[in-house]
């Protein structure tokens, strides 16, 4: 049983929670396109890969399946998470199992207009989103919305040429001078994250950790609290639910006048889900099961709350940069 992590980048945690989890029982293994990726070198094994959009990279992906014999593959970059499931039944011929949700998930999460029409359509509190500038005008005119607002990328991540507009003349100079850009309203209630793990097998959530978020970098939560409201919870697992997503999922809330309202989804781990793993919340073991064809019982709660995730940085060295395994 040997898991293939994909896009590994920076996330040491993630690749040594696995390592633990599995122990003598499977190897974890990883790619990235740079040799500069640290997580790389938490893994038993590790390739540098081409770009995700180079041709052929697929074609060395399964070559790494076969030759190590993976079990499980998943990826911690949202583009390639709607490029693996494409190929879902390329990975399944070669006998692996992709950790995630189909490609209409992953597209519907990557494009935050279709996310936000879905959530309206299916009755979920949000954030007012525009498409175009003539319907943002028609509502700020009546009344329906206000400065400030948010401007960002349709599709995208980590907050990437997000940026927050407190006039028209802002608002309509980033929306003009990026790709295709939505304007959504501007929440100023406590922003929360959820971790959640959606079994495989059962497709029921099993597992979902919450945390207040404190600080943000880079559009990744720096400091948060852990904290348990069942009244979430029950939303959260009706919002997957009806979703059908599977796997591991990162989902942003606000809780504004009581009211939780759900923002974003990235089906993946996100980068705050250390502070889960420190709180007694393992969805690495939870993988683990599923790839041995166990089901796991449902487990919502029960983690320590009241405990404040604060990140710091880390630095490795290793003696050269290494090429071995390069594709």
């Amino acid at each position: 049983m040997n898991l293939l992590i994909l896009s590994c980048g920076t996330r040491d945690k993630v690749v040594q929670y696995f390592k633990e989890a599995f122990g003598k029982d499977g190897r974890v293994i990883c790619t990235d396109c740079s040799p500069y990726a640290p997580a790389l070198y938490e893994a038993d094994a590790h390739y540098i890969v081409p770009r995700i959009t180079e041709p052929g990279y697929l074609d060395g992906i399964y070559e790494i399946c076969r030759k190590e014999e993976i079990t499980g593959v998943l990826s911690l970059i949202d583009p390639e998470l709607s490029l693996i499931a494409a190929h879902a039944d390329a990975f399944q011929a070669l006998g692996v199992t992709i950790i995630g949700s189909d490609y209409e998930l992953c597209e519907r999460t990557l494009n935050k207009w279709e996310l936000y029409c879905w959530m309206k359509e299916h009755g979920y509190p949000c954030a007012k989103t525009y498409r175009t500038m003539e319907d943002f005008k028609r509502d700020l005119e009546l009344g329906k919305i206000s400065f400030p607002v948010f401007v960002k990328p349709m599709k995208g991540s980590a907050s990437i040429q997000i940026a927050r507009a407190d006039d028209l003349d802002t608002a309509e100079f980033l929306f003009s001078h990026g790709g295709q850009m939505i304007i959504q309203e501007y929440m100023t209630g406590q922003e929360i994250g959820a971790d959640v793990y959606i079994d495989l097998l059962s497709r029921e959530v099993v597992s979902i950790f919450t945390k207040k978020k404190l600080v943000m970098r880079a559009g990744e939560t720096d400091k948060a609290i852990s904290f348990m409201d069942e009244q979430l919870f029950e939303q959260i697992r009706k919002f997957v639910m009806e979703n059908g997503f599977t796997g591991q999922i990162d989902i942003d809330i606000f809780e504004q006048d009581g009211v939780y309202y759900f923002s974003e989804v990235n089906p993946r781990f996100g980068g705050g889900y250390p502070h889960a793993y420190a709180c007694g919340v393992d969805h690495m073991t939870l993988i683990k099961n599923n790839l041995l064809g166990k089901k796991n019982p449902v487990a919502i709660g029960g983690y320590q709350t009241q405990k404040v995730m604060m990140k710091y940085n880390e630095i490795m060295l290793v003696d050269t940069v290494e090429t071995k395994g390069t594709m």
